[in-house]
């Protein structure tokens, strides 16, 4: 049995079809939202049904607020590691820390040839993998010049930087035993498919890392265990075949034995996304965190053994501006509220399933604000345009105009998906596990119509506005009463639901 105890993450893993991009986005998006940790893009220079992956990457990441995004893996032989170094650096600074790099040696040597790539045999290519994270990591320094000597890359007088924002992870994609050997010497972490090295394959594969990061001194905790995966809900008895929960308890076993503690899911529909966060991570969790716990107890000890009562609960429901939701939306008097035991008391990691509504909540909360700022820039680009009265600005306008548009449709599309979540998965859990919750439950269903109602006004005064039928003024108004109404309802929700969550979990 191996179990690092890194912390779980889980992330998903779409495809870059370039005709599929707008669901790669609402993928990404329903991600960072369902509050998943990583939104991962194939790198395949040479296939050209495929969008690049860095540049899908950066708009990933500027549509999002807190997964972090990465190459799975990213192609050396046709990214240079200095521009790749670079590259990565860069991402990260703009994104806020949320840049990582998946890195392997490369593959269809065929087409990276007919890119304009070398043809590397095995043995070079494994070679050229560790010069290039030599290279990396000493431009990500930003400590004076770089001059390492290679047979692939070369580095004469360079000087290093950008520094990344954050300490970026680099995850070597490796399965024969001399890559195997290389990730426990230089990596930080580990990143096999499920369709390359199946379970049973993975405690053999870590023992190599393990050897090899202690000859080099370190430790093999040191490197976190990532796992592409596939399946499909439904019926089946096969690995990640069935419901949710069959899920849960096949990646809490692959944890627990075999020291695997990332998730990658490739996933082709926004039922997957949603799914895979709101019922499949949060249970895997539970399941983990029961197992840990109950392993560290010590036998000596029979008092560390009694089951622990807990603390009161800590997490606080975000309290809404006052600004009153005209009475003509909804009546805030009539509210419901759940019954509440004084004295209920909740462990760490109960606590910890409340506190994920809110950070959730707090992603839309921020969201909201960036749209604000959005429709207070496209107000003064109005204003400047009209007085400079010239092309140029009356482009820029319109321009604006565009952005403010297309970024509305994705925050429309954000809050829905949000609120669909929980109309399908969380709600139905909890009416089942406490019926006197029924009647809050049911507030907030017909709450989620009228914000639906609302978010469609928004897009109506969109259209209002670009095409000239209307000023800026009614997207303004259109936007105050979508904060008055998502902001008061987000507070409701998790004044009444963090109890019930953190007592009952997501599913």
């Amino acid at each position: 049995m191996t179990d690092y105890g890194h912390e779980l993450e889980f992330g998903i893993f779409p495809s870059p079809d370039a005709d599929r991009l707008h669901e790669t986005l609402a993928m990404a998006e329903a991600a960072d939202v369902g509050g998943l940790d990583l939104v991962t893009i194939q790198d395949h220079p040479y296939q050209a049904k495929h969008l690049d992956a860095w540049t899908l990457l950066s708009v990933i990441a500027a549509r999002t607020t807190s997964v972090r995004v990465a190459p799975n893996v990213a192609n050396l032989p046709l990214r240079p590691p200095v521009v790749l170094a670079r590259s990565v650096a860069t991402l990260d600074q703009l994104s806020g820390g949320r840049a990582e790099l998946g890195l392997g040696t490369g593959a269809f040597w065929d087409a990276i040839v007919a890119a304009g790539g070398p043809r590397r045999t095995p043995g070079e290519a494994v070679e050229a993998l560790e010069e290039a994270i030599a290279v990396i990591r000493a431009l990500w320094s930003g400590r004076g010049s770089v001059t390492l000597d290679g047979d692939h890359y070369p580095v004469r007088g360079l000087h290093a930087g950008p520094v990344p924002a954050h300490d970026v992870g680099i995850w070597v994609g490796a399965y024969k035993p001399r890559m195997l050997r290389v990730t426990g010497r230089l990596a930080d972490g580990w990143l096999p498919s499920l369709g390359y090295a199946a379970p049973e394959a993975l405690s053999a594969m870590n023992a190599t890392i393990d050897e090899a990061a202690e000859k080099a001194g370190r430790s093999p905790v040191d490197i976190r265990r990532l796992y592409n995966i596939h399946g499909r809900f439904g019926s089946g008895g096969g690995l990640l075949e069935g419901q949710p929960r069959d899920w849960a308890e096949q990646l809490a076993e692959i944890t627990l034995d075999q020291g695997m503690s990332t998730y990658i899911l490739a996933v082709s529909s926004l039922d997957d996304v949603e799914r895979f966060a709101a019922e499949v991570a949060p249970l895997t969790r539970e399941l983990v965190d029961t197992e840990r716990a109950r392993a560290a107890v010590q036998p000596e000890a029979p008092e560390a053994a009694a089951p622990t009562r807990g603390e009161t609960l800590e997490v606080r429901a975000t309290q809404a501006p006052r600004t009153n939701v005209p009475a003509d939306v909804w009546d805030e008097s009539t509210r419901p509220s759940a019954p509440v035991d004084p004295d209920e008391r909740f462990t760490a990691t109960q606590q910890a399933t409340g506190q994920h509504l809110v950070d959730v909540h707090d992603h839309l909360r921020g969201e909201l604000e960036r749209l604000r700022d959005v429709v207070e820039q496209v107000a003064a680009g109005e204003t400047d345009a009209g007085r400079a009265r010239n092309i140029i600005n009356e482009l820029t306008m319109r321009q604006n105009n565009w952005t403010l548009g297309a970024y509305c449709a994705s925050y429309c599309r954000v809050v829905t998906g949000h609120h669909t979540l929980e109309d399908r998965s969380v709600f139905p859990h909890l009416r089942h596990s406490d019926p006197q919750l029924a009647p809050v439950i049911d507030r907030l269903e017909a709450e989620h119509h009228v914000i639906h109602d609302v978010l469609e006004q928004v897009d109506h005064a969109l259209v209002q506005m670009v095409s000239g039928e209307k000023g800026t003024s009614v997207v303004r108004d259109a936007v105050d009463l979508l904060g008055a109404t998502l902001l008061s309802h987000l507070s409701y929700e998790e004044r009444e639901l963090i109890p019930a969550l953190s007592r009952h979990g997501f599913s």
